[in-house]
């Protein structure tokens, strides 16, 4: 303050605006380039300006019990106590209202831009070789029933069976070690997890190993993830049946996958075959070389599992390492019941009453 005093003040009182570590998280300089962007700034000098709505935004979501007049409270109270100062907190209306105006957009380019892994080179349970351990998975959200939410957020699920919310799906893509997720698609719940994913796999990076579960598998996704640069560790359903091509000496198994919308013949899938056992490149929109791991849990009564690696060559890394890796995986749904149910509480539904501030909320 003895410095605001010094300077006479910056050049507008909400420029003051910070909650602790929010500012040094998320620089101003992020909310101004986004705001930007999407053309958001405010024309005329307003108590509610855009970047402090982007930080009020946060705040509601650390303090989840708190209604909107007490949160920004806790955002611009200190405000009221500037020399010369007449401020008031905004209203919950006031505050609406300066949500409307933002919009999603600004908000989901922020954490687009912030939003990385949190790892270092020396984070236990990080790393597999010099492979980035990541995980794609969904989860859902309950919403209030307003028409508007209704009409955007069905309760009707893609499983064919009535919520008792509307829900809006959510599929992110996060780090194993830190649960810190670094790429998110929303939609409703119609829309299955593997539809939403398709739009992440463009954020992997080359250091980076991205573990899957059963549904998210396809030829179509596989093909597109792999066109990243990242590596992959997926699991997939029984029925599939890779076209073996030969064993490795850990136990893992060189296959080729086709694409089985294109419905190729069996004599050109024997030629791709023979192509991948010569060495010879493959046209990736027909097939691709995969490693096969397989093994049982033996406290699940045996299961099964069959995992498929873009990771050919066992030196970088074993069947056993990648089996036991491939765990690490559900690390992803303890991030998300982090961010579901401790830091929001159980039971919760979100604040927004319309799909647009639904997106921007989450």
């Amino acid at each position: 303050m003895a410095e605001w005093i010094k300077t006479g003040g910056p050049s507008r009182l909400t420029d003051l605006v910070a909650l602790g570590a929010l500012t040094s998280l998320l620089p101003r300089e992020v909310l101004d380039g986004a705001i930007e962007k999407y053309g958001c700034r405010e024309r005329r000098v307003r108590k509610l300006p855009a970047h402090v709505v982007v930080y009020l935004l946060i705040a509601l979501c650390l303090f989840p019990d708190d209604d909107y007049e007490e949160v920004a409270e806790k955002l611009t109270g200190m405000l009221a106590w500037m020399p010369g100062s007449r401020w008031e907190p905004p209203t919950r209306g006031a505050v609406t209202q300066a949500r409307q105006r933002l919009g999603a957009e600004p908000v989901k380019e922020v954490f687009e831009r912030v939003a990385r892994p949190a790892a270092s080179p020396a984070t236990a349970g990080a790393w597999l070789g010099r492979w980035r351990l990541m995980a794609i998975d969904g989860f859902v959200l309950d919403l209030p029933d307003t028409e508007a939410n209704l009409e955007e957020f069905p309760k009707d699920s893609a499983g064919g069976y009535e919520t008792a919310f509307a829900q809006a799906r959510v599929v992110a893509i996060s780090e194993c070690a830190s649960h810190a997720i670094v790429a998110a698609d929303v939609s409703g719940c119609w829309d299955g997890e593997q539809t939403l994913a398709y739009s992440l796999y463009e954020r992997l990076e080359q250091d980076m190993l991205l573990l899957a579960d059963r549904g998210f598998y396809s030829f179509y996704a596989w093909g597109q993830a792999s066109r990243s640069g990242a590596q992959l560790l997926w699991r997939v359903q029984a029925g599939l049946r890779p076209y073996w091509l030969r064993d490795l000496e850990d136990g893992s198994w060189l296959a080729v996958i086709t694409n089985p919308v294109i419905g190729l013949h069996r004599s050109q899938k024997d030629r791709l075959r023979e192509d991948a056992r010569q060495g010879r490149p493959l046209d990736p929109d027909r097939a691709m070389v995969v490693r096969v791991v397989d093994y049982t849990v033996p406290d699940r009564k045996g299961d099964r599992i069959r995992l498929i690696t873009s990771i050919l060559d066992p030196a970088e890394a074993t069947a056993e390492h990648l089996a036991s890796c491939y765990h690490q995986r559900w690390e992803a749904e303890t991030g998300f019941d982090q961010l579901k149910t401790h830091l929001r509480g159980p039971g919760r539904i979100l604040r927004s009453r319309t799909p647009d501030l639904v997106r921007q909320e989450i």
